[in-house]
């Protein structure tokens, strides 16, 4: 592909995050804008789908508006407007979407929808240090859990996923459980950096074939909290954390290699909000890990995504619906 000075606008509301996001054909990032709500669903312990949906509604115009101006660039120089289709909170999905239907219609522009877990693959493929496929990849988020093949950048392979919770909703409730903040990811990572992770022995499920399974994992660690009174509690909620944390990742780390080992592919690439996580990132020192800046929702990932996929001309966009699960 050749830069013709020409931009993609890409457009992400599938969960908590606002995001927009323009690139060149090159996969040069001009701008990419997130508002996170973080803050906004902290009070409620998680994401509540009608409050970020009523949110994204408010944002999604200044954001746009605000990666324009990032990029130093107007509506003029935009040929392609992409946007995540799924999977994700349906309500939030088609704020995006139908901002993202009526801008392309207003310009006559062709219209990319995008699949949100293609788009983390694709934040592998940006400038300045694109990641050429075929690798392993190794997609930990909040609301999804995957191995995967990727042998082109179009052509992805699922190998595994998990059989109920995600990592890093297995992260969030656990969290809750120690009675940290939200999102409890990043609270946990950073009071494991005090704790032991041998202090507990977390039991790891061990599922047939690529799969994952934390359910039991979180059920361990409900059991080890009602054990302790306050006081002990306090006195043990970073060993608890640490070990907690160690299971999650062994289990990561683990599925991942046993993907090299199973398809011959000779490198893994770690995508989503997890692969922020410190100790994942150490267990796994021969990783290509997502920049950090692209692990969590973002729109310039849907714009890299959006360069490997057919856009869809106007009209034939108008009719196209979220969806929640992935396919």
């Amino acid at each position: 592909m050749t830069d013709d000075g020409a931009l993609l606008l890409a457009v992400e509301t599938s969960c908590d995050e606002t995001a927009a996001a323009l690139v060149t054909r090159d996969g040069a990032i001009r701008s990419s804008i997130v508002s996170s709500q973080a803050a906004l669903h902290a009070r409620y312990g998680g994401v509540v789908p009608e409050v970020a949906s009523r949110r994204h509604l408010e944002l999604v115009a200044p954001v746009v508006e605000e990666a324009l101006a990032e990029a130093g660039a107007t509506l003029d120089d935009v040929d392609t407007v992409a946007v995540t289709q799924g999977p994700g909170l349906v309500g939030a999905l088609l704020v995006g979407l139908s901002f993202a239907k009526a801008l392309a219609w207003a310009r006559e522009l062709p219209l990319v929808p995008v699949d949100h877990l293609h788009g983390h693959v694709a934040s592998l493929f940006l400038a300045p240090d694109p990641l050429e496929p075929p690798f392993a990849c190794l997609l930990a988020s909040g609301g999804h859990t995957q191995v995967l093949a990727v042998r082109d950048h179009d052509r992805v392979e699922r190998l595994g996923t998990t059989l109920d919770d995600a990592a890093g909703e297995a992260f969030d409730k656990g969290a809750r459980l120690l009675g940290l903040g939200y999102p409890g990811g990043a609270a946990i990572d950073r009071l494991a950096a005090d704790g032991d992770a041998d202090a507990y022995a977390f039991p790891v499920a061990r599922v047939a074939g690529l799969d994952f399974s934390f359910s039991g994992l979180k059920t361990a660690l409900l059991y080890a909290v009602r054990d302790l009174d306050e006081a002990e509690l306090d006195r043990r909620r970073a060993d608890l954390a640490a070990s907690y944390q160690r299971a999650i990742v062994h289990a990561l780390v683990a599925r991942a290699e046993e993907a090299i080992e199973r398809t011959g592919l000779d490198r893994i690439a770690v995508v989503g909000g997890v692969a922020a996580n410190s100790e994942l990132r150490s267990a796994l020192p021969g990783a290509v890990f997502a920049p950090l800046a692209l692990c969590t929702d973002n729109a310039a990932m849907i714009a890299s995504a959006a360069r490997f996929v057919p856009s869809v001309p106007p009209p034939g966009y108008l009719g196209l619906d979220a969806y929640s699960s992935a396919t």
